[in-house]
């Protein structure tokens, strides 16, 4: 049992030896030197995280997190909260992007009812870890309680300790978590809030003007959470939390960790506040047309595989990234170098 206070150390695993031999053979691959490009440092990092010459990609796991906003009240979405446990229930038929993704590329998909307003039926696939029925109103008060706020992110290094594999794929549903992770970028980052901002789930101009006056009422009222766990706290949501701690987790544990979009990569924001190296871990599947995503990922040093204009989220971008991933694995453990080959060389 995780005590739910406590914050795992993350180790450096910079290794500069590993680093020279995962170099050496890919400049001795059947190709012209760096012909592989992203492809190639993608095959470096995963091999430095994994800490193998030949890594191997086991057991992918999916991990949607759920969670209802009580912000949402305040208009800052153009989908109304029961579109979190529908999405949740949609999750669960095997009818949603990521349920699809998931299926395509062999990912197993859990998802976490972190504190959705809905009561759902117990079924396979679906983990309790609730911790109440929404967050609060950051307009009128803190998200969560400090208290809430360790319990969830104690429920998320649960959550992953018991799965199992070497790669986890970060996923999030909660009406409102745009929101959320704007305030995070903003406070956490030192970034003015309308740059963090976009239209979310699809607010129109008029829509998007609200949402950030609200934004910017929200940060004034919490202008003392500047500490990352007291800016989580402040701004939400539960499943946010508990992704906070599903990375922590899997950054001790040394699992590759596919960051999705805006919000997935906001629970990294606050892990990397917490524990800088959990970036180390990270691979940064898509850049999303939520303007403030590309902003986050510089701020973390994280340079994204695709750039599709994907505004999602589910995870559906790390799921379309997946074969990447596996793609720079073989190429490291299975493509020929020039002497196995019997391939000469360039003239030098």
């Amino acid at each position: 049992m995780t005590d739910k206070n406590t914050i795992p150390s993350i180790s450096d695993i910079r290794d500069d030896a590993l680093a020279a031999r995962l170099q050496g053979a890919l400049d001795n691959k059947t190709k012209p030197l760096g012909a592989l490009g992203r492809l190639e440092s993608l095959a470096l990092r995963i091999g430095l995280i994994l800490g193998s010459e030949t890594p191997v990609l086991e057991a992918p796991q999916m991990l949607v997190c759920a969670g209802d906003h009580g912000l949402a009240a305040r208009g800052v979405s153009a989908f109304p909260s029961d579109v979190t446990w529908q999405m949740v229930e949609n999750f669960l038929a095997g009818g949603a992007a990521v349920s699809v993704l998931a299926r395509q590329h062999g990912l197993a998909l859990t998802v976490v009812d972190c504190g959705v307003r809905r009561d759902f039926q117990a079924r396979p696939g679906l983990v309790s870890r609730r911790i109440a029925a929404g967050t609060v109103d950051a307009s009128a008060g803190p998200a969560m309680t400090a208290e809430q706020c360790a319990q969830a992110i104690a429920n998320g290094r649960e959550v992953v300790r018991a799965l199992p594999g070497n790669a986890l794929l970060l996923g999030e549903m909660g009406i409102g978590n745009s929101s959320a992770a704007a305030m995070l970028l903003a406070r956490l980052a030192g970034l003015d809030i309308d740059a963090c901002t976009g239209a979310g789930t699809g607010l129109d101009a008029a829509g998007l003007a609200r949402k950030r006056t609200v934004l910017r009422e929200v940060l004034a009222l919490h202008a003392s959470a500047a500490a990352p766990l007291d800016a989580l706290a402040a701004f939400g949501g539960f499943e946010l939390a508990t992704l906070v701690g599903a990375v922590l987790q899997a950054a001790e544990e040394r699992r590759v960790i596919v960051v999705d979009g805006f919000i997935a990569s906001a629970a990294v924001l606050v892990a990397g506040a917490l524990q800088p190296h959990v970036v180390q871990r990270c691979v940064a599947a898509h850049s999303s047309a939520e303007p403030g995503h590309a902003l986050l990922l510089k701020h973390l040093g994280l340079e994204p595989l695709l750039n599709l204009d994907l505004r999602l989220g589910e995870g559906s971008g790390g799921a379309l990234a997946w074969p990447l991933l596996e793609s720079a694995c073989r190429i490291l453990r299975e493509m020929a170098s020039f002497e196995a080959a019997g391939v000469s060389r360039k003239d030098s």
